[in-house]
């Protein structure tokens, strides 16, 4: 079951009389068959429920302060043409009644609550976003996250781990920005690519001849999905663990990085696509930062004198978080200088921040 949640707003010049503005629309619910409930509001306007027999529920609410609202509250399968017809009625009355005194008038597309495919996912700087999604394409819990794969008309087939969109089948944008942009020359080079289960950066940089990519990926169920349903992406690469100048290792990075340290092994690049800055500095997300500054140091020690590390940071209005993640790259157990870039991801709908760092 699903209910669609309507609204329309009235922001006005100056207060107005609640009595005379209700009682102008009560013959628009009355004709719906809606039964009003008057609630006390302790003299802050007034506040009213209208409840009708196939379920529908009205809020009207006339602020003291200059604002009217009306949300209204339905099920998915209700006639639509109806709902529209008395939103339509509704604000062509409020208009003859608050004549002149009306600033704004806001209605906005229907919320759907409720519904078997989920289509609103947040933005990383607080916003909501609804997508075109029409169809859940892969759904699986694995040991380290819930993984889905949803289908969006506009941006294809999207990589979605534990709520966070990861990446779509349009997002070329993110793989060649956290591998240089197209600057980078990976022939004969050694690579390390930490996370990238998509395989859409693996996919591009073996097209350059590299040497060796070792790309290391924990979640088995990840590289399961997308090579099923991310082809737009990985292309055939997922379909073998192992290639000509490639191996992909199902395991915790950690471990490696701390054995690769201990070797002196060194990579030409090592690209982190494992998780974004986190986007809160408060102390519930130490463990988090923690983590990251893990990654972050034994990343530079694997690194060759001459190379560079590629990471994704956040969102670009996320200024506090990524100002944090500089001030840990003062911190390394090496000195390094960085630079970063600005890029538009399309299925992302906010500008996101890549890093470049490299050993002074």
């Amino acid at each position: 079951m699903a209910v669609r949640h309507y609204t329309l707003d009235f922001s006005l010049s100056t207060a107005v009389d609640s009595a005379s503005t209700v009682s102008g629309l009560m013959s628009i619910f009355h004709e719906q068959e809606l039964t009003e409930t008057v609630h006390d509001t302790n003299g802050h306007g007034y506040l009213a429920t209208f409840v009708g027999k196939n379920g529908r529920v009205a809020i009207l609410r006339v602020h003291s302060r200059g604002l009217v609202t009306i949300d209204l509250q339905c099920y998915e399968e209700d006639n639509i043409a109806q709902l529209d017809n008395l939103l339509n009625a509704l604000e062509k009355k409020l208009k003859v009644l608050l004549n002149g005194n009306i600033t704004r008038i806001k209605k906005l597309p229907a919320i759907v609550r409720g519904a078997n495919i989920d289509r609103y996912w947040p933005t990383a700087d607080g916003r909501l976003i609804e997508y075109d999604i029409d169809r859940v394409v892969y759904e699986e819990d694995s040991a380290y996250q819930n993984i889905k794969i949803l289908h969006s008309q506009q941006y294809g087939n999207i990589l979605v781990l534990d709520g966070d969109v990861n990446l779509a089948e349009s997002d070329f944008a993110y793989t060649q920005a956290i591998t240089g942009n197209g600057k980078e020359n990976y022939a004969g080079k050694e690579v390390l690519i930490l996370g990238g289960g998509d395989g859409g950066i693996l996919a591009e940089l073996v097209k350059q001849k590299p040497k060796m990519i070792t790309m290391v990926e924990i979640d088995q169920k990840v590289i399961d999905g997308c090579k099923m349903y991310m082809r737009k992406t990985c292309g055939n690469i997922l379909d073998n663990l192992t290639g000509d100048c490639y191996q992909i290792l199902i395991e915790d990075c950690v471990p490696l990085l701390k054995k690769y340290v201990q070797e002196g092994r060194t990579f030409d690049y090592v690209i982190n696509d494992l998780t974004a800055i986190p986007i809160s500095t408060a102390p519930e997300e130490d463990s988090t930062w923690e983590f990251l500054r893990l990654i972050l140091d034994l990343s530079i020690q694997v690194l060759h004198p001459s190379g560079k590390y590629f990471t994704q940071g956040n969102s670009a209005n996320l200024t506090e978080a990524l100002s944090l993640y500089e001030e840990q790259l003062g911190k390394l157990s090496c000195p390094v200088d960085f630079c970063k870039e600005v890029v538009c991801v399309p299925s992302y709908l906010e500008q996101w921040v890549f890093y470049t760092t490299w050993k002074k």
